[in-house]
Formats: structure tokens, sequence, C-alpha cells
């Protein structure tokens, strides 16, 4: 007699693990690669010919590669247009494999491009300060794959306010007249710059963690072209995508290069798609560029904003991680007995209150000279890591950090 009511229910569970889009709900879009947006210095913009006196990329192509972290059936491309002083004219788009699957490659697999859509179009123009996210792409993609986007402007951007993130460690190809689907570029300009292109998302399952940080994440000292930064290593040893929300010369409480953190939290971490976890790794430059007279003060402001970053986190239902700050000892400017104790009282703060602690200080400081980086990790300037170091960092992070579901 129950038979049918058990019949029914199974219907009902099947329907509901289905979803109307005919796909598990588990699977969503989540960021599986990221270039934190900043506004192009005039030393960083594309060179000549590309940039006129009132516009870049005028009758031109930027192919560029990007390296996912987690894998998936389908994806979708961000851009940003974010400090872009006129709108962004995308005339077409297109997405491939490269050749040898490399990093900072100009030629593609033939055979492999697909053109990106826009609301079924295939251009679209982004407004100043906006961004345009893609059509979703039958695009397979799999964990640790290297990416090409070409680009074509017809005419440009109409201004010299653009948007980049020029510490790509990436090798990008500029060339004139519309080469989105060329298999190679002979002849075209390299740059180490990604321009515009600020996402990439895939339909996954997994959850992504979004680094926050500065140049330490964004991989001074790492390999151009090697994906050697500690946050691509930590993706190729965890099962969430990792998405690298950092950029150098950044602060956590002033602006520097690109917007202070507590501003740029809600559209670097806050509005990513898929985000479980946050990692901040930042505050070696506040303290750094402080006046040493003022790095008390600079240290408690941390610590506040710190507790701002966590808040505001947790009403979005993500776990923040934090990471101690690596010594800068030996370092000019930075090193000043003011500014050492000011990076102790905010590491002791840090291994005290966040969701979980990433002693990243006790990885790289050299135990027979403390307040200095080990000479193995250490790119030179005693401040920076080398890739060796940047391995520690993403080895010492417990693997199973990301195994629990996010605090929703």
């Amino acid at each position: 007699m129950r038979r049918p009511f058990v019949i029914a229910v199974l219907v009902v569970l099947t329907a509901l693990s289905v979803g109307a889009s005919g796909r598990p709900p588990a699977s969503r879009w989540v960021a599986t690669w990221t270039s934190m947006p900043q506004l192009t210095e005039p030393g960083n913009l594309p060179p000549a010919p590309f940039t006129g006196p009132d516009r870049v990329l005028d009758n031109a192509s930027l192919r560029q590669t990007a390296h996912v972290s987690a894998g998936g059936p389908r994806i979708r491309l961000r851009f940003s247009n974010a400090f872009g002083g006129a709108p962004l004219p995308l005339t077409a788009v297109s997405v491939a494999r490269p050749v040898s699957g490399g990093a900072g490659v100009s030629a593609i697999v033939p055979g492999t491009s697909l053109p990106v859509t826009f609301h079924g179009k295939p251009s679209t123009t982004v407004p100043a300060g906006a961004q345009a996210v893609s059509d979703p792409l039958p695009f397979p993609v799999r964990a640790a794959e290297n990416i090409t986007v070409t680009a074509y402007l017809a005419h440009g951007q109409a201004s010299t306010a653009i948007t980049s993130h020029p510490g790509s460690r990436t090798t990008s190809y500029l060339l004139a007249g519309d080469q989105v689907t060329a298999p190679d570029l002979p002849g075209a300009t390299p740059v180490d710059h990604w321009y515009f292109l600020s996402g990439v998302e895939v339909l996954s399952p997994a959850s992504a963690v979004a680094v926050i940080g500065d140049s330490l994440s964004d991989g001074r000292g790492s390999t151009t072209n090697g994906n050697d930064r500690w946050p691509d290593v930590l993706a190729s040893r965890v099962p969430a995508a990792v998405v690298n929300q950092a950029a150098g010369g950044n602060r956590v409480l002033q602006d520097g290069l690109g917007p202070n953190v507590l501003a740029r939290l809600d559209r670097d971490l806050l509005a990513q798609s898929g985000v479980g976890w946050a990692i901040v790794f930042e505050g070696v430059n506040d303290i750094g560029t402080a006046a040493p007279e003022a790095a008390a003060q600079t240290a408690d402001d941390l610590i506040d904003a710190y507790d701002q970053i966590i808040t505001r986190a947790h009403a979005q239902d993500i776990r923040v991680y934090g990471a101690t700050l690596t010594p800068f000892g030996g370092n000019s400017p930075y090193d000043t007995p003011e500014r050492e104790a000011a990076r102790q009282r905010v590491n002791t703060w840090i291994r005290g209150h966040f969701d979980a602690v990433l002693d990243f200080d006790r990885v790289a400081g050299d135990p027979a000279a403390p307040g200095r980086l080990r000479p193995a990790y250490d790119a030179g300037d005693h401040l920076h890591l080398n890739p060796a170091g940047y391995r520690a960092l993403a080895s010492s992070v417990p693997f199973g950090l990301f195994d629990a579901p996010p605090r929703g």
C-alpha cells in the first residue's frame, strides 16, 4: 500500500536534485581565475603604436593567457572597465587552447578557437566603471589548464585611462588588425601585463578561495609564465578553485596601486562567483609605508580593518583565514624597529581572531635571524620570496581547511 507514496517521494527528490536547468544544483558558476582590476599607470599602457594621444588599441588585437584553477564543462569570461575613462567597445572575442598548453604563448591550437558572445551577440560595449560577463561557452577546461583569450577593438578605447593588471607575470601580445582567430601572431608586440580581462568562471560543484593580497601574492619574485606564485601552488594542492585578487603595492587602509582593501572588498571578494573562503595576506605595505612614529597606530588601524573584513565576509557566509605578515628585516626602507614591533603586534592578533591561521611568518622567517626571511626563500630584496619560498607558503596550508563547506 505504501509503494506509490515511495515512488512519488523518489520522483520529487529526483526533480529537486536535477533542478529546472537539467543540471545537478551542486554545479554553479565559480570563479576559477581572476585578475584584480587596476588603473593603468602611464608606464604600463600599451606601447606605441597601440597607445595614442586619446585612445588605446585602435584597430588592434590583444591575446592573453589565463591559468584556471578548477575545471568544468563550460566557462564564461568577465571583462572590466572599472577604471576606464570611456566605454570599452569589444568588437570580437574568442577563446582557444594555447599551443602546447603553455602560458604566455602567442599561438593557439588550430581548430580550438570558439567565438565569445554577449547576449547572443558577437560584440559588446562595457560602460565606464562597469564590467561585462559573457554568455556561457561550451569550452571544457581542466584544472590547472591555460586558456587563450583574444579580443579585437576595431576603434579602440577612447581614453588613456584604462583597466589592467600590470603584474601579470604572464606575457600578452598586441598586433594590428582583427586577429581573433589567427593561429599565431608573428610580429606581435609582447607585454607582460593583462588588459581588460578580469575573470574566468567555470560551471563546477567546487567553491572558490579568494586571496586578498599585495605583491607577495601577486607573485613578485616568481617566474614569468611559470605560474609559481603561492596561490598557483595552493590551487594544485586543494580541491577548491583559487583566485588571486592581489596587486603589488596594494594596501589595506589607503589606496596605493589599486584601491585599498576596504574599498575593493565588495568587488574583489563579495561579488565573486562561488567564493566560500577568503585568505587575507596583506598589511605589510601599510606598515612599511607608515612613518616610524605612526607604526603603532597603523597596527591598531590594521586590526580594526581585519575585523571589518571578517564581519563583512561572514555576512556572506564566507570563512576568512588570516595569513601572518612575513618578515622584512634588511629591506630598505621598510626595516625599522617601530615597524617590526607593529608587524609583531598585528601577527599576534591574526593568530587569535580569524577562522583559521596560515602562519606564513613562521614558515618564511629565519630562525637564526628573527625578523628576516630565510636566505633560501629571499628573492633578494629581503621582502619578496622566490619560487622556493612561495612553494613553502603554499605547502604549509593545511589541506583540510577547504574540505568543509562554506559557512552557510
